[in-house]
């Protein structure tokens, strides 16, 4: 099928010229370095190629076409979905440098599309490149779209967690993934109906971006780093062991846990360390998440009460101990020493 509408021709073409700028400006003239801007300079120019390869398609007269250019167009996109990947991991991930398997891995690709347009060039070729080829390269698409989705997983769950704000950054991690799960879902639906929505929603979802990033507050963060997870730096063992002494110092002096709406924020502000860094002590170092950690502190304390203490009542031990209500005390009680408190009790009437 092809068009000679020249406002259909602007609509599909304008994505793909500012696409190749926006790309050449990540690749080479952007003042910040980083692995993530590399990703998604690769990122933008292999959907240019592709969609620019559409646009020639639609609007060239198919006696007048140079068969090189459509078999380069789907070589950059048998390399989108992996550009796709490695931008959403290394921002993720917080990545410095490129690790090597990442490069080889890309390299590998790079290398089996060009031996294919080698052994098989287009060209001469046509059908086996429209009947097979093509569709094992919007199959590799589709599979990193797929694995994109763990990628972003902690990313989701935060958007469904009312509780949880996304920062900046993981927003525009999101609205990029939706982009490109937008344009292959229109590229396979133009495959068997119609070729133009294609390029039409590439230039849709380009400008969507664009205004997403014309919000200053948007601009100055939405290419930093992502706040890096406390637990991917261990802390050291000295240190730990230090922390840890004073912890339970903490507890035996103070007895916070007997508050029952102490918050792990407290206990950090009194061992002067950030809340993040007390939580990444008591998962790595202890084996423990914070709730845990202070019911078993607040179950030794009743345990202590029920053996020495008569003249309470359960629930009276319950609350004295620190816990907010009856049922929270007997499940809490019962889960962390096998017996209800009463059957504890017994053991020592």
């Amino acid at each position: 099928m092809e068009f000679d509408n020249p406002i259909l021709f602007f609509i599909c073409s304008i994505g793909v010229f500012n696409g190749f700028f926006a790309s050449f400006y990540f690749l080479f003239f952007s003042k910040q370095k980083r692995v993530q801007n590399l990703f998604f300079g690769l990122l933008l120019l292999m959907l240019s190629v592709r969609i620019g390869k559409s646009v020639y398609i639609l609007f060239t007269e198919r006696a007048h076409r140079d068969l090189l250019i459509p078999q380069i167009g789907l070589s950059a996109c048998f390399l989108i979905g992996v550009s796709l990947f490695y931008y959403l991991k290394s921002s993720v991930e917080n990545r410095k440098v490129i690790p090597k398997i990442w490069k080889i891995h890309y390299i590998i690709l790079a290398l089996i599309i060009v031996l294919v347009g080698v052994l098989k060039p287009y060209k001469t070729n046509v059908d086996f490149w429209h009947h097979y080829f093509v569709h094992f390269i919007y199959v590799v698409w589709g599979i990193y779209i797929l694995i994109s989705v763990f990628v972003l997983k902690d990313i989701f769950q935060k958007l469904t967690n009312k509780n949880i704000k996304c920062t900046t950054s993981e927003v525009w991690l999101v609205a990029v993934f939706i982009a490109n799960v937008l344009i292959y879902s229109a590229y396979i639906i133009g495959y068997f109906y119609l070729y133009l929505i294609g390029t039409i929603t590439f230039s849709v979802v380009f400008y969507a971006l664009l205004v997403f990033l014309l919000f200053k507050k948007n601009r100055e963060s939405v290419f930093q780093d992502i706040p890096e997870k406390y637990a991917s730096k261990k802390i050291d063992t000295n240190e730990a062991d230090k922390l840890i002494n004073e912890l339970s110092s903490l507890m035996e002096t103070q007895t916070l846990f007997k508050n029952p709406d102490v918050k792990l924020k407290n206990l950090a502000d009194q061992l002067n360390i950030s809340k993040h860094y007390l939580s990444q002590l008591l998962n790595d170092n202890l084996g423990k998440s914070f709730a845990q950690y202070i019911n078993e502190r607040r179950v030794e304390e009743a345990k202590r009460l029920l053996i020495e203490n008569n003249q309470f009542t359960l629930e009276a031990i319950g609350f004295e101990a620190g816990f907010s209500s009856k049922s929270t005390f007997y499940s809490t009680f019962k889960k962390i020493v096998g017996q209800t408190p009463s059957e504890f009790k017994k053991q020592f009437s």
